[in-house]
């Protein structure tokens, strides 16, 4: 069904697509290569909501020379107006031969409309190309689209035997600092980063993005209960750099108001239990366009996650200490009386980062 040249092309565009790693959200990373006679003619990627799509940037490449050419783009063309106008227009009055898709676009706007419309001017179109590549490159968007609710994946530092801080709560630094760099490629990509209100009062953080040349700053959520974010900590003293939301269920300090006079976003998500709702406060999240969520939480809250099922994916960082059994786990929750309770995990990958061990892994109830 497809060539070894197929392949090829799209290949590249996937790597197209990987510029809008840090850049596209909530719109999906999307590349595309436009080729004729075995020449590549035009190449684009999506690198901002509201900019040009991938399509359209590489036909303004190809310019005439796109009539009769193949299009291999990493996800399906849309077939309706957003910011700008549908990709599928741009194709057919290209009068492209044949449109070469790794996957139909999951969007309810699009899902099949876009490549019927072209299959209906006589385009033909294929899909699957190196389908499981591109659903990797955009699982974010995917999962928002298909369950309303943003991918999640929670990072850990701990050591050897799984202990994220010592019993005092000290846990700086476990890892090293190519371990930590590491992080903030995965803040990056995220739309938000999650904690816990025990983190904030242990570690006082900022969980900003700090890579040279990336500039979008992801929401950073806090899960507080009952509002016992100190005002001067230092999330709250950059929110001019990068926005915070404060996920609440009890005012019981009546802060609420001197929260709100500095400009910091309250939510009220109760559950029965006077907690946090977390899987409301995923759903809202969702609503408001995130795709990705990094966790970088304490026990309490990985554990709250973990009972929940709200965790796609871990990322394990392990450094080469031991820190005994009175410092604190990666996960709080009830005592399992029997094996069949255990969580079973699949691994996706380990590599070394400096010292380091990293390790991603799935729980194994969620889709590949």
């Amino acid at each position: 069904m497809f060539s070894i040249e197929d392949f090829s092309y799209m290949a590249i565009a996937l790597r197209l697509a990987e510029q809008g790693l840090y850049s596209t959200q909530p719109n999906p990373r999307v590349g595309c290569v436009i080729v004729k006679n075995k020449k590549i003619i035009g190449e684009g990627a999506h690198l901002k909501a509201g900019d040009a799509h991938a399509e359209v940037i590489a036909l303004g490449q190809a310019g005439a020379h796109a009539e009769g050419a193949d299009v291999y783009v990493t996800l399906e063309p849309c077939n309706h107006f957003g910011r700008t106008p549908p990709c599928v227009d741009a194709l057919v009055a290209a009068n492209v031969r044949r449109v070469v898709m790794a996957m139909e676009d999951p969007n309810p706007l699009v899902a099949g409309q876009g490549k019927f419309r072209l299959q209906a001017y006589g385009i033909e179109v294929l899909s699957g190309l190196l389908e499981q590549q591109a659903f990797a490159l955009n699982v974010g968007f995917i999962k928002r689209m298909t369950q309303s609710l943003p991918y999640l994946r929670c990072k850990i530092a701990s050591s050897l035997d799984g202990r994220t801080a010592l019993n005092n709560g000290e846990s700086q630094w476990i890892t090293g600092e190519p371990a930590r760099l590491d992080v903030q490629n995965w803040r990056a990509q995220s739309c938000a980063i999650l904690t816990g209100i025990g983190t904030v009062l242990s570690d006082n953080p900022r969980m900003t993005v700090r890579i040279d040349g990336v500039t979008r700053q992801p929401l950073r959520v806090i899960v507080d209960s009952r509002l016992n974010t100190p005002i001067d900590c230092n999330l709250l003293q950059t929110t001019q750099q990068a926005p915070v939301l404060i996920a609440y269920a009890i005012d019981s300090n009546h802060k609420l108001a001197d929260f709100q006079a500095t400009g910091v976003e309250c939510l009220h998500l109760p559950n029965t239990f006077g907690q946090v709702d977390l899987k409301s406060l995923l759903q809202h999240l969702a609503q408001r366009g995130i795709n990705e969520v990094l966790v970088e939480a304490g026990q309490r809250l990985n554990g709250g996650l973990l009972e929940a099922g709200l965790i796609d994916e871990f990322i394990f960082y392990y450094a080469p200490k031991l820190m005994g059994g009175d410092a604190k786990a990666m996960f709080a929750f009830p005592e399992l009386k029997n094996m069949s309770q255990i969580r079973d995990l699949k691994i996706l990958d380990v590599r070394q980062v400096g010292q380091d061990i990293r390790l991603r892994a799935k729980p194994l109830h969620t889709s590949e």
